[in-house]
């Protein structure tokens, strides 16, 4: 079913956060606050990690930690409940004694306090035996992946590259490389769960309530509908809490052995960089051949990046050169090393933001070598369709947006050479980047109305509103669509007794629940007429989005003003501007609040954000806020946001499409465009660090 166009008389206005008021009251119940759903004191889990990359477990050694008196029990490998399934070994947590990572899971401590729980963690000995171990990107044997992440082929191959590349008289090859990343949002990943009657609860910090059930109920051996997953408020995510992580199979493993005791999990923050996913280093090979003029004629993209022996995950850094400009002859590919690391994950803008970050350099390269101010040279590179599908684009704006971006910015005062501009001890540059998000859309959503009196409606879909501001969107959308104020809609989310919803993220929440509550009310109308009797309800599952026959992608422009000190290499950025195509904005307010994210987390990697890796297990040294730098508020200066006045009816219903994920893409290298063009020195690699500036 298709839904019809409705009126948008909320959507497009700037609704206050419904969940405003209790967040900053504190009233908000995030995944271990839940005191008044339990009847008994919980017990409190605290995690017990490996010392070693590989190896094994030979014993371990809780009769310290069980003296404690308020310790109740050690759970290891050779006492926690079973699992019927035990394929995913970043999820089959104290199922053997293999150790696949420094920091995995080998025991948890239970005790009446989380002190307690934490000071048994210490008195814990874990005896191990160490095997011979690979940690290591550089130098490490990879090899070519099947797919990666989202379901792309890992490799595409279109027109004869080798050919197009030898011919062409412009030639630019080039690495460029981004650092192991970590969400850190404010909430650590946390759970309280409840076992009773062979069912478990779980309250959860997750942007997928149906997700973690249908993945631990299998492993559990149960059926899906004896897990009961809710999390009503979450402290942020950024991807990290989109799939389940082995903390939550822990919580939910001692949740079984308590049977009937509720158990609470916090992860500590230097877990955090072990256990919860983190997005992975990549190294990007590009070479682009092109015409004097700096039409490309060839471009390849090859990626390498690091995943786990544990569990595979490929990062899709090399996707986004498949679409972004016209080139008749193109390459991409992937290979990753599977090494003795943490399992990586989703990290905000997965593929797109590395990806983007060396291709959007890679053309401030070439403007370089033709002699071509960057935005001309990307204008005269713009595909008139799909490169990669033939399929003609929904709504490719993405010249207007590097238009409209530089007639903002002021552009056309931006000297041509570099090293131009030096402002007291400051060189002073300019830089652009282009950005891309597809439109993405997850099909199976279901939603549920009932009607209530006094012409008053319930909207109901297990969606999570993970700190976006979906809970807001959501009213808006099923207040259009069902012809009322916001006021008359009680909405209902963040739980899997409510119809199945997909997960927050890949920027496909809004899209996809929201056409399934458009679609529903449509049904509604039509089972139920204008005026529906109180008690009757609809449930339908959402159909016929998005459009198959064009490529969908929201599109951007992101401009960044750079200071270099000239003495010290600091990097100061006192201005960023994006401006983005991405189809109707239904509420702005938090539209704009979610693209100053993305800006800033751009910011953040640009200049700051890089982990440290010991060489000899492969962990993560940087385990804390203190020592893994992010951007903090001296750093976010003057940022602006626009987009485009649209509507996309092809994507969703509503005329939008995700805006959660763009923000970041293309950020990172309009800084380091910027800060190239204030210095004349260029930087393939992030972050870019005073030193490379200082040498």
């Amino acid at each position: 079913m298709t839904a019809r166009p409705f009126e948008a008389r909320s959507m497009g206005t700037a609704l206050d956060r419904v969940d405003g008021r209790e967040k900053v009251t504190g009233r908000a119940t995030y995944a271990v606050e839940h005191d008044a759903d339990l009847d008994e004191a919980p017990l409190h889990a605290w995690l017990v990690t490996s010392t070693t990359a590989s190896g094994r477990v030979l014993r371990v050694d809780a009769a310290e930690a069980l003296a404690h008196p308020h310790v109740v029990t050690v759970l290891d490998h050779t006492n926690a409940p079973r699992l019927a399934d035990t394929e995913d070994r970043e999820l089959a947590v104290l199922q053997d004694d293999r150790i696949g990572f420094r920091g995995q899971i080998v025991a948890v401590v239970l005790a009446e306090t989380s002190e307690a729980a934490r000071e048994g963690a210490r008195l814990v000995r874990v005896h191990q035996e160490a095997a011979d171990a690979s940690v290591s990107l550089d130098g490490a044997e990879t090899y070519a992946p099947e797919e990666a992440n989202g379901g792309f082929e890992a490799a595409t191959d279109q027109g004869d590259f080798d050919a197009a590349w030898a011919a062409a008289p412009v030639q630019l090859e080039q690495t460029y490389s981004t650092p192991l990343e970590f969400n850190n949002p404010m909430e650590p990943h946390a759970a309280t769960a409840l076992w009773r009657d062979g069912s478990l609860t779980l309250w959860d910090s997750t942007q997928a309530v149906h997700g973690v059930a249908s993945t631990l109920a299998p492993m559990l051996g149960i059926s899906q509908d004896r897990v009961r997953v809710q999390a009503p408020y979450i402290g942020g995510g950024f991807g990290s809490k989109g799939l389940p992580h082995g903390p939550e199979m822990a919580v939910a493993l001692a949740a079984r052995w308590a049977d009937g005791r509720p158990v609470k999990l916090a992860v500590t923050r230097q877990q955090m960089f072990g256990l919860t996913g983190y997005r992975t280093r990549t190294v990007s090979h590009l070479r682009i051949g092109a015409e004097p003029d700096g039409r490309i004629t060839a471009l390849e993209h090859a990626a390498v990046g690091q995943s786990s022996a544990v569990k595979e995950f490929v990062e899709q850094t090399a996707v986004p050169a498949r679409m972004m400009y016209a080139a008749s002859s193109l390459r991409t590919s992937h290979r990753v090393a599977a090494l003795d690391v943490a399992v990586p994950s989703w990290m905000r803008a997965p593929g797109e933001m590395p990806g983007m970050f060396a291709l959007e350099v890679a053309m401030d390269d070439l403007a370089e070598a033709t002699g071509i101010d960057p935005i001309e040279l990307r204008e005269r590179n713009e595909p008139e369709v799909d490169p990669e599908t033939g399929n003609p684009y929904n709504n490719r704006r993405l010249v207007e947006c590097l238009h409209r971006g530089a007639d903002l910015f002021g552009w056309q005062d931006r000297p041509a050479e570099p090293r131009a501009t030096l402002d007291g001890d400051w060189w002073v540059g300019t830089g652009v980047a282009s950005a891309t998000y597809p439109a993405s859309f997850a099909p199976g959503n279901t939603a549920r109305i009932i009607a209530l009196d006094g012409g008053r409606y319930e909207v109901s879909i297990g969606a999570v509103d993970l700190g976006t501001g979906s809970r807001t969107v959501l009213l808006q959308i099923a207040a259009d669509a069902l012809g009322v104020d916001p006021e008359a809609i009680d909405l209902a989310l963040a739980d899997t007794d409510l119809p199945m919803a997909t997960v927050a993220g890949g920027s496909s929440g809004t899209s996809s629940w929201g056409t399934a509550i458009a679609q529903t009310a449509q049904q509604f109308r039509a089972d139920h007429g204008e005026h529906p009797d109180p008690g009757v309800e609809t449930t339908t599952t959402t159909d016929g989005y998005p459009s198959t026959d064009h490529a969908l992608h929201s599109f951007g422009a992101v401009f960044a003003e750079a200071r270099v000190h000239r003495l010290t290499g600091e990097v100061r950025v006192p201005r960023l501007l994006g401006v983005y195509s991405v189809g109707r904005v239904i509420n702005p307010m938090t539209a704009r609040s979610q693209l100053l994210g993305g800006l800033t987390m751009g910011l953040s990697a640009a200049l700051f954000e890089d982990a440290y890796q010991d060489p000899r297990f492969g962990h993560v040294v940087t385990q804390d806020l203190a020592s893994y730098h992010v951007a903090a508020h001296a750093d976010v200066r003057d940022l602006q946001v626009e987009w485009l006045d649209d509507v996309d009816e092809l994507a969703t219903p509503m005329g939008s499409r995700g805006i959660g994920e763009i923000g970041i893409v293309g950020t990172s290298a309009a800084i380091l465009n910027a800060a190239s063009h204030a210095t004349g020195v260029r930087v393939r690699d992030l972050p870019a660090t005073p030193d490379v500036f200082s040498s």
